[in-house]
């Protein structure tokens, strides 16, 4: 089944994917279509790849299959961060840059300090301008490391947000491929999350974090060259403060136990998000059956579960941590006990003094500067696993398409031995063995109980979900063979339940052809009977959904989705319960506009309202999976089977009054 998880993401490298390295800018100045086209090939071949891991392997190609493992962690972050690899580059080299300039006015105050000691206490002697040039050369190095540090930002910001655009348009553009099932199984607040906060994340990691990094670990380098040129005693303890302050650094952050208090973390607050998302959505039952944060439960369990984890997570952290920084503000604890060692043997007394002044005035500037290694290494920790969530769900399996489409000659829909589940388990099959044909030009509807496989059978024609056993046909060509955008182009379709994103209601209609003409808008409007509902809104067509608290009953909705219908106007109709919210009033008006637009199309009409159906050329009667009865109304209930009984209920239910 296309739902299920390949649980070994296998996603492709942009440094061994040559073609999509060298069109990569070239696509991107291209514009929308440029973009769109590079997505396309980094996503077909991250596909490609996961299709060759299920696959047998010789020794070889496991070989090779080891060696292009998807990367994690810091490399991951990389290979995002060199997407854009000349801002990139140049900004981390021009951080590295900034970094050793800001040791310059270190460097200004040891020799003015060696100076000053040098002349006392005849301070006559002291040498003015030479001073003033050492002065000179520290205010030089501020200035630099402003300037060098500016252009490193301005540089990685270029690269962060040309990142983020395309790990953003790559993670929409793969989620909308999905099936359906995996979108039920993830949950929109999980999706939202990653998209929000996780991808985001990359933005603030690449265009602050990365720069500081680089410039955490050219520090180190630069600092221990300095304080060892120094003096190599005063080197060593210095050296031995920062090796406490890492030790208990790596207690804190080190290690398996760490990461997977940080995944279980991410885990916590994604399921937290999807919680509140239902909730918020569920505002009106809350309200209605007196729910509150704490007794609707899934909410509850939520928060409970994400309390749970984040204490151990701050607490497994916080011990060390408060070592770490303890040990990096007292490193010049490390400097006096040897300071007194020398100083009491030593005969070079000015000497000494201008070194153990120094690196008393240097240990500060040494804890700032491992504490950046600390930040830039918790960021990078959470940055990496927000990649890894990104990453798992770009490595799942996309509903298959073949490059080369094929078009049907007709718009016959012909189901052949469909079978289907939703889940991994046969016995619990939503089709079993359905084969029915439903000709151009006729209504066929689809009847029977709740749960029955109705709505599953409408899902599997626009490849919502892709069928286990059997094949679907459009005019003989199995929809598998159609690309999306063709077999999209060939269905149309109205949902049970609509919904109508935040733009004009021109805009909602037309959705299914961009180029309509607002007289085209209209007239299916028209059709649909909500033409009026719409002229009544504050600006008519141009008036946007939900904007200053314009909203639409679930009726308006449903006559806009079948304007919608009607504007897109392709050959084969797919009706899901597409009358359940229409009033008796515009019912009989409704079904009469839709007899006119079904002329020449291939309808397939799901109801429970058996009135709406009665009419149809074909009515196929669907129970547990299962196609049991096939036929006209008329002779449906000239049978005794499910059709009549249905039938039965139905005029029954309209008949019903209180008190009967």
């Amino acid at each position: 089944m296309l739902i299920r998880q390949i649980r070994q993401p296998q996603w492709p490298s942009l440094k061994r994917q040559p073609r999509c390295q060298k069109e990569h800018l070239s696509l991107l100045r291209a514009g929308r279509k440029g973009a769109a086209r590079y997505n396309e090939i980094w996503l077909a071949e991250a596909n490609s790849n996961i299709v060759k891991r299920k696959r047998g392997k010789s020794p070889w190609q496991k070989k090779r299959s080891r060696e292009s493992k998807p990367k994690k962690g810091l490399a991951r972050l990389m290979e995002l961060a060199m997407t854009h690899k000349a801002p990139m580059a140049g900004g981390m080299a021009l951080s590295a840059l900034a970094t050793i300039a800001s040791f310059l006015p270190y460097l200004a105050i040891y020799c003015i300090i060696q100076e000053i000691v040098g002349a006392y206490p005849d301070f006559g002697a002291l040498d003015v301008p030479k001073v003033l040039g050492y002065g000179g050369m520290a205010l030089g190095g501020v200035l630099l490391n402003v300037l060098l540090y500016t252009a490193s930002v301005a540089l990685s910001h270029m690269a962060a947000y040309g990142t983020l655009y395309q790990c953003k348009l790559n993670y929409v553009s793969h989620i909308a491929k999905l099936p359906l099932g995996y979108h039920l199984k993830a949950g929109s607040g999980k999706l939202r999350k990653i998209m929000d906060d996780n991808i985001e994340s990359l933005e603030g990691f690449i265009a602050h974090d990365l720069p500081n990094m680089i410039s955490a670990f050219v520090a180190p380098v630069v600092m221990l060259a300095l304080v060892f040129a120094v003096d190599w005693r005063f080197g060593l303890a210095t050296f031995a403060g920062i090796i406490v302050s890492f030790l208990a650094y790596g207690g804190a952050f080190g290690g398996g136990r760490a990461k997977k208090l940080m995944e279980d973390y991410q885990t916590s607050l994604e399921d937290m998000s999807n919680a509140s998302v239902e909730y918020i959505r569920g505002i009106a039952v809350v309200k209605a059956f007196r729910q509150t944060a704490f007794s609707f439960r899934r909410l509850h369990d939520s928060i409970r579960n994400y309390t749970r984890t984040v204490i151990p997570y701050a607490l497994s952290q916080e011990l060390m941590t408060a070592v770490f920084i303890a040990a990096l503000n007292g490193i010049c604890l490390f400097n006096i006990p040897v300071g007194i060692w020398i100083g009491s043997s030593t005969a070079e007394y000015p000497a000494f003094a201008a070194s153990f002044i120094f690196y008393l005035i240097f240990a500060p500037a040494v804890a700032s500067i491992l504490m950046k290694v600390l930040y830039a290494s918790v960021n990078a920790m959470q940055v990496s696993n927000a990649a890894e969530r990104m990453d798992e769900v770009l490595a799942e399996p996309q509903i298959p398409e073949k490059p080369a489409s094929a078009k049907p000659a007709t718009y016959d829909v012909v189901y052949d031995h469909v079978s289907f589940s939703y889940i991994e388990d046969e016995t619990h099959a939503a089709l079993k063995d359905v084969s029915f044909a439903a000709a151009q030009g006729k209504v066929t509807a689809i009847v029977g109980p709740s749960g029955g496989g109705k709505s599953t059978i409408a899902s599997l024609l626009p490849r919502f979900y892709d069928v286990e056993l059997g094949a679907i046909r459009i005019g003989g060509v199995d929809i598998r063979d159609m690309s999306m955008a063709e077999l999209m182009d060939t269905v149309s379709f109205v949902f049970q339940d609509n919904f109508l994103f935040k733009q004009s209601m021109l805009d909602s209609i037309r959705m299914g052809r961009p180029g309509a003409t607002e007289e085209e808008v209209i007239a299916a409007a028209k059709a649909a009977r909500c033409h009026e509902c719409i002229s009544k809104l504050p600006e008519g067509y141009h008036t946007v959904f939900g904007k200053n608290g314009v909203k639409l009953s679930g009726g308006q909705i449903q006559r806009i989705a079948i304007a919608r219908a009607i504007v897109k106007n392709a050959p084969i109709l797919v009706l899901d319960e597409a009358l359940s919210f229409s009033d008796p009033e515009n019912e009989h008006l409704i079904q009469q506009a839709l007899s006119e637009l079904i002329k020449g199309k291939t309808v397939i009409m799901i109801a429970h309202r058996l009135s709406a159906i009665r009419g149809a050329d074909r009515i196929l009667v669907v129970d547990r999976g299962r196609l049991v009865q096939s036929g006209t109304h008329e002779e449906l209930i000239a049978q005794a089977g499910r059709y009549r009984d249905l039938w039965n209920h139905y005029t029954m239910a309209l008949t019903w009054k209180f008190g009967a």
